[in-house]
C-alpha cells in the first residue's frame, strides 16, 4: 500500500513497487509525518509533490475499531479520521515545510470536515511522532492566528499519533489509477477554490514573494 513518489524513485534507483517502498519507508533517517486535511486522494496528491517526501500512505487514525475499512470509517461510527502518513528524507526537506505546506493545503477553518465531504472522518489534524515535531506544529499554528492572515482562529487538532491503519489498495495513488474520477471531484468538491480564497498566493504551499 505505500508507495515511492516518482522524485525519490528517480533519485534513489529504485522501483515504485510495494516491496521497494516498504524498505524505503525501514531506511535509517526516514521519518514519519501524519496529517489529516479531509479526503485522503486529495491530501496524498499535496505531499506526493513535496521535494524529500519519499513515500505517502492514504489511511486512517484515531478511532477505536481495530483494521478499520473505508466503508466502516465513512460511515461515521469508528471515530476514525482520513489521514496520509508521508515518509520524509529530514536532509531534504523539515517537518516545519511540511507543516507549511498542510496549512496552506486545506481549510483550517472548518471544524466540520473540509469543503464538499462533511464529519469527524473528515476533519483536519496534525498528528505528531515526537515532542518536537509537537512543539513544531502549535508554534506553527500560533503564528498564523497572531498574523490573523485567515481572519479566524485555526480550529485544527494537534494530538499524539496513535495506530495507522492503510487504507485499502484501491485507495492508494487513486489520482493516478481514475484520473478523471479524482480531478472531477476534486473541483467539483470546490477545494482549491476555497484553498486559493484563503491563502492567496501561498495557496499549495507556495512560499509568498516579499
Amino acid at each position: 500500500m505505500l508507495k515511492v513518489t516518482a522524485s525519490s524513485t528517480l533519485a534513489l534507483g529504485l522501483l515504485a513497487a510495494p516491496a521497494a517502498a516498504q524498505r524505503l519507508a525501514a531506511t535509517p533517517g526516514i521519518e514519519t509525518a501524519t496529517f489529516a486535511g479531509g479526503c485522503f486522494w486529495c491530501v496524498e496528491v499535496d505531499f506526493d509533490k513535496v521535494d524529500g517526501v519519499v513515500a505517502t500512505t492514504s489511511g486512517f487514525m484515531g478511532g477505536t475499531t481495530q483494521k478499520p475499512t473505508y466503508k466502516q470509517v465513512s460511515g461515521g461510527n469508528t471515530g476514525h479520521t482520513e489521514v496520509v502518513e508521508v515518509k520524509y528524507d529530514p536532509k531534504k526537506v523539515s517537518y516545519e515545510r511540511l507543516v507549511y505546506v498542510f496549512w496552506r493545503t486545506i481549510d483550517p477553518l472548518d471544524k466540520d470536515g473540509q469543503f464538499c465531504d462533511r464529519g469527524n472522518m473528515y476533519r483536519t489534524a496534525i498528528f505528531y511522532h515526537s515532542d518536537e515535531q509537537k512543539k513544531i506544529a502549535e508554534s506553527s499554528k500560533a503564528a498564523i492566528d497572531a498574523s490573523k492572515k485567515l481572519g479566524k482562529p485555526i480550529v485544527t487538532e494537534i494530538t499524539t499519533a496513535s495506530e495507522f491503519t492503510a487504507a485499502e489498495d484501491s485507495h492508494q495513488d487513486f489520482y493516478k489509477k481514475d484520473p478523471g474520477r479524482y480531478y472531477s471531484y476534486r473541483a467539483g468538491c470546490g477545494r482549491d477554490a476555497r484553498i486559493k480564497a484563503l491563502w492567496g498566493d501561498e495557496a499549495g504551499g507556495k512560499v509568498a514573494s516579499q
